[in-house]
């Protein structure tokens, strides 16, 4: 039984991710800053525990990760979803602003890793998968904050997948565009409820950088996850996968 552990797991990506990794006979870890609402996805899987979890805080994510390996072991996949990416002009920016967005993108996938590469080192086996965005392959306005913690944890990405090569340890990061889930819906209301502007022109904003011209679903980000878990993805590592119709190549 393989044992994989998904941050920021009651968010749309990270249910889907639950589901799909579930479905391949994972025992998982399901954490977050809510506790009911990952029990309620953990009651709905075969074998899930759910544990609360700040990502930013070193001592909370120490204590979670340990817990969570007294109930199914060593950690064999890690799958750093948790993230947060409120909009601010840069003008407006304080530090404190800038400091809460790098401490869950950017300190909270440092703080996770550093809690399963060692062990991962010695067993000479793992996974590591950052659920990054474009966001780390390319600029957009008003969230200069994200942007910067994303391009970093690419940078993570590709070092930690060159020290880990040799070990039969892979570090990768997925990168999905602008993905149908409730962070994209908050941020059309509040769109809508600053400009006036319909629903649909709104989206439409979101949806035109895509030559696809959709939303990204959550299970096409899953998907990649089940792929790079997989024996077929072992020489896959340090690799930004893009998903987002074309946005970025």
């Amino acid at each position: 039984m393989r044992h994989a552990l998904i941050t920021g797991a009651a968010g749309g990506i990270g249910s889907a991710i639950a589901h799909q990794l579930a479905a391949q006979g994972f025992a998982l870890t399901l954490s977050g800053r809510r506790i009911e609402p990952l029990q309620q996805l953990a009651d709905s899987l075969e074998r899930a525990q759910a544990i609360a979890c700040d990502v930013g805080d070193e001592h909370s994510v120490q204590h979670a990760f340990e817990t969570a390996c007294s109930h199914f072991g060593d950690i064999d996949v890690l799958i750093n979803n948790a993230g947060s990416a409120p909009s601010k002009p840069f003008h407006k920016l304080r530090a404190s602003d800038w400091r809460a967005v790098m401490a869950v993108n950017l300190d909270g996938v440092f703080h996770c890793c550093a809690q399963v590469a060692p062990r991962m080192r010695e067993r000479q086996d793992g996974r590591i998968i950052n659920i990054a965005s474009t966001a780390s392959l390319k600029g957009y306005p008003y969230v200069s904050a994200y942007c910067a913690a994303k391009h970093g944890v690419l940078g993570l990405t590709r070092a930690l997948a060159l020290e880990l090569a040799s070990s039969n340890v892979t570090v990768n990061a997925i990168c999905p565009g602008y993905t149908d889930t409730d962070l994209i819906r908050d941020a059309i209301t509040g769109i809508m409820a600053k400009t006036g502007r319909t629903e649909a022109d709104v989206l439409a904003e979101f949806t035109r950088v895509n030559p696809q011209g959709r939303l990204i679903q959550p299970n096409e980000v899953a998907n990649t996850v089940q792929w790079l878990c997989s024996d077929g993805a072992r020489s896959v590592t340090g690799q930004a996968i893009a998903i987002s119709g074309g946005e970025t190549m």
